[in-house]
C-alpha cells in the first residue's frame, strides 16, 4: 500500500450499479467511487483509501457502516460529521482478528481474550483499556475502547489491509434507519463518502452485545445478539482454566 493512492484509484470517475460500468463526471461534480465486490481490486482499493485518510462505506454484519483509519485525525472528524455524532460519543474499533486486540488495547486479561477469542468473529463488543495514542474519536472518557471482530467475508480483508483496526459506525445520518444496501448508501450519504464497497445486501438483524470486564466479571452495557448468559459462561470456563494452571 506503499504505491500513489492517486496513480491507482480514478478519483475522476463513479462506478454505477452494474459492476465494471464506469460513468464519466460532470465538470466540477464529485462522486464517490462504487466499487462492486466482485472486482478483483475492490479490497485493495477500499483500503487504500482507508490508509490515505478517505472515508469509506463498507458491509458489515449487521448494517453498512462508514470507516476511517484510527491515524487520521482528520478522516475520523469526518466520519463524525458525516453522522452528525456528537464528539463525545465515541465510534467502536473493528479488528481484523482477536490478533489484533494489542493494536488498540493494553492490559487485557487473559480470561477477556479467551472470550473473545470464543465469540470472534461475531456479534460481541468488548470495552477494553486503550493503549496510549489512541485518538479521541474512538476513545472513552475513562480510557477504554468497545472493540469487535466483525463476521464478514468483505469487511475483514479490508480491516487487514488497512493495518488490522478501524473505526467504523452505521452508514446513516444521526436518527435515520441504518443502510443494507450499497445504492441506501449512496441515497443517504451522497457524495460525502470517498468510496462505498456494494457487498450486497447486509443481513441485518440485532445489534452487538456490548460488555465490559470487572473482577465479578462480565457487566452488561448492552443487550444484543449474543446472550450475556453466554459471555459469563465463557468467562466463567476461562477463568477456572486459568486457576488450574491451563491455557485458556
Amino acid at each position: 500500500m506503499s504505491d500513489d493512492l492517486t496513480s491507482r484509484v480514478p478519483l475522476d470517475r463513479s462506478f454505477d450499479a452494474a459492476p465494471g460500468h464506469l460513468l464519466p463526471m460532470a465538470q466540477g461534480e464529485r462522486k464517490p467511487l462504487l466499487l462492486d465486490r466482485g472486482r478483483p481490486e475492490a479490497i485493495e482499493w477500499a483500503a487504500q483509501r482507508l490508509a490515505a485518510g478517505g472515508v469509506v462505506a463498507l458491509p458489515t454484519d449487521t448494517v453498512y457502516g462508514i470507516a476511517a483509519s484510527l491515524a487520521h485525525p482528520e478522516a475520523l472528524a469526518r466520519l463524525f460529521a458525516i453522522k452528525g455524532r456528537p464528539r463525545d460519543n465515541p465510534v467502536p474499533i473493528l479488528l481484523a482478528s482477536a490478533a489484533a486486540l494489542d493494536l488498540v488495547a493494553t492490559d487485557v486479561p487473559a480470561a477477556v481474550r479467551a472470550v473473545a477469542a470464543r465469540f470472534w468473529p461475531g456479534p460481541l463488543t468488548v470495552v477494553v483499556p486503550a493503549r496510549a495514542g489512541i485518538p479521541d474519536g474512538v476513545l472513552g472518557p475513562d480510557g477504554t475502547v468497545g472493540v469487535r471482530v466483525p463476521n464478514h467475508p468483505v469487511v475483514l480483508p479490508v480491516i487487514e489491509q488497512a493495518g488490522g483496526a478501524i473505526a467504523a459506525t452505521s452508514a446513516n445520518r444521526t436518527g435515520d434507519p441504518p443502510a443494507q444496501t450499497a445504492s441506501e448508501v449512496l441515497a443517504a450519504l451522497g457524495n460525502a463518502v470517498d468510496l462505498i464497497l456494494d457487498g450486497g445486501v447486509a443481513p441485518g438483524g440485532i445489534a452487538s452485545t456490548v460488555v465490559r470486564f470487572t473482577d465479578d466479571g462480565p457487566r452488561l452495557l448492552r443487550r444484543g445478539a449474543l446472550a450475556i448468559e453466554d459471555v459469563v459462561a465463557a468467562w466463567r470456563a476461562a477463568t477456572a482454566a486459568e486457576g488450574m494452571g491451563e491455557s485458556p
